[in-house]
């Protein structure tokens, strides 16, 4: 497996990725919440990265390099370590401690974030949204293999 950037031609195919993750996963939210413009539209301001094998992409994750925010961190594939490749990338390549939002309900991606070294710092809930979240923060680690 490869962790990249991502190109301009492969943005539609994880913009693709994301909505099917989120509407797999994002059981509390309507799946016409999710919408692949979205993706599109926060992807022209953030570092795209994919996990890729066998030139199919099994992750992506969207990083805002000017606040080390990873945005998105969106796996088809669970349970081969690709969300933990493409975090240790972003984390790897970030200018000082990660942060990112997890969203209250996604008790699998907070234990996952937990076990990779993530803290709470903060919870929260966005103006007009039922949905809570919790700031999560990592200390800059190297990559690991």
């Amino acid at each position: 497996m490869e962790v990249r950037r991502a190109r301009s031609d492969e943005l539609g195919a994880c913009a693709d990725l994301y909505v099917r993750v989120l509407r797999d996963t994002f059981t509390w939210l309507p799946p016409d919440r999710h919408r692949r413009d979205d993706f599109l539209r926060a992807a022209k301001d953030e570092e795209i990265y994919v996990a890729v094998e066998d030139r199919a992409i099994l992750g992506v994750a969207g990083f805002y390099r000017p606040q080390n925010f990873l945005h998105s961190l969106y796996v088809d594939a669970r349970g081969r370590g690709v969300g933990k490749a493409l975090l240790d990338h972003v984390s790897a390549v970030a200018g000082g401690p990660v942060s990112l939002k997890v969203q209250a309900p996604n008790l699998r991606a907070q234990a996952f974030y937990r076990r990779e070294g993530f803290v709470c710092t903060e919870h929260g809930r966005d103006p007009g949204s039922d949905v809570a979240w919790l700031r999560l923060v990592r200390a800059k680690r190297a990559a690991q293999g």
